[in-house]
């Protein structure tokens, strides 16, 4: 806060009555073309706490994503045990459908009974698809049921270029998703802390009930072979090809990384690995402004027990900015000439602008950080006195 009353004490304070409306993070894409050589068709880097796009190609085009449609199937999923909806302990009876799922598995027994984390754990690790069947028809009663889930939940997001027809990412004719909206459903995702629990995991086990055991192992490399790298899905088939978003975690910035349609499977890490580095060396994330700090800043009060009441930031906000941007930041207020008493702390009052080499980026709500009540009789006779005087 310190650097930022530096900042702030520099800035043209402006009286101004109306509040403008400006997003929190910059629409479009922080850079005009994609910074390296990109065999995937489509792809897009985001940092995870804004939103802001660093670079993207051909980000709203529909294409089918494999076992990327999973991350949908794990969001409803982690989203219905934050509700309390479900737990990790919740027994699971495989159907003999959900058993018979082709493609990657588990190896699930027909008829048996598994914890739910079990059912998880094997979703995210290994992209089972027979578990992904088993939870889906848990919680909805059927596959199709979950899917209308999956569809409402994508609405909800207004991810517009993403519709499901299964739960697993099968081949399903009219089944697409876009790599803008798999970032969006990366960045939900990564909300849930369960997720990272399995996520993270190269290798592990699963014991069925009847004690046979079945390894499981990440069908993301780049778990073991990136530095802070922690999730999120792979998938492939033939018609999709290879397609990753994947999520590292580095100096308090998360950034998802997302490829989709790339020609061989190690390209598509290699691609993924070289977007989060570039977006690591060039970007952090910076914390302009916390919510309630005083911004060094006065606005006059007629007819209160002050003259005048303290200005503080109603939001708080962080940027994602280049390297060396943080000098070039700037702060303007927009504020009325003076204010009536009553005052109560919280009550908004103008805007601040955050500007960028002159830009304005982002506003923040300027609020009241204290009461000013009405002065009391005889205070208020005091106070008339003295301006008579």
């Amino acid at each position: 806060m310190a650097r930022f009353l530096r900042v702030f004490a520099c800035c043209a304070c402006v009286c101004f009555l109306a509040a403008l409306s400006a997003p929190a993070a910059l629409a479009a894409p922080l850079e005009e073309g994609v910074p390296m050589a990109l065999t995937a068709p489509s792809a897009i880097l985001m940092e995870n706490e804004t939103g802001a796009v660093i670079f993207e190609k051909n980000a709203d085009e529909r294409r089918p994503a494999a076992s990327i449609t999973k991350l949908m199937t794990l969001l409803i999923v982690l989203e219905n045990i934050d509700q309390g909806k479900i737990t990790l302990e919740d027994p699971v009876t495989v159907s003999p459908a959900a058993a018979a799922q082709p493609g990657s598995q588990a190896f699930l027994d027909a008829q048996a009974v598994y914890p739910l984390k079990d059912l998880l754990k094997a979703t995210i690790i290994s992209s089972a698809n027979d578990a992904a069947a088993a939870m889906a028809e848990y919680l909805a009663g059927t596959e199709e049921g979950f899917v209308s889930l999956m569809n409402a939940r994508a609405a909800e997001m207004g991810l517009k270029n993403t519709h499901y027809l299964n739960c697993t990412g099968l081949p399903a004719e009219g089944q697409f998703t876009c790599a803008r909206d798999v970032a969006s459903i990366s960045r939900e995702i990564a909300r849930h802390p369960a997720y990272f629990t399995y996520s993270s995991t190269w290798l592990d086990t699963l014991t069925h009930p009847s004690g046979r055991v079945t390894d499981l192992t990440n069908t993301n490399r780049l778990v073991r072979f990136y530095k802070d790298c922690d999730g999120l899905k792979t998938g492939s088939t033939s018609e999709a090809k290879y397609c990753l978003s994947a999520t590292a975690r580095r100096n308090g910035m998360r950034l998802i990384a997302v490829v989709l349609g790339v020609p061989n499977s190690q390209t598509r890490f290699d691609e993924a690995r070289a977007m989060l580095d570039y977006g690591f060396s060039a970007y952090s994330l910076t914390p302009v402004a916390q919510e309630g700090d005083w911004i060094g800043v006065q606005v006059p009060v007629t007819m209160g027990a002050k003259d005048s009441v303290e200005v503080a930031l109603g939001s708080g906000l962080s940027l994602l900015l280049r390297t060396g941007e943080q000098n070039q930041l700037s702060f303007e207020t927009r504020l009325p000439a003076s204010v009536a008493a009553p005052v109560h702390a919280g009550d908004a009052l103008g805007t601040v602008q955050v500007m960028l080499s002159g830009q304005r980026i982002a506003e923040l709500p300027a609020v009241a950080a204290q009461d000013v009540r009405l002065p009391g009789m005889l205070e208020g006779f005091m106070r008339l006195w003295e301006n008579w005087r």
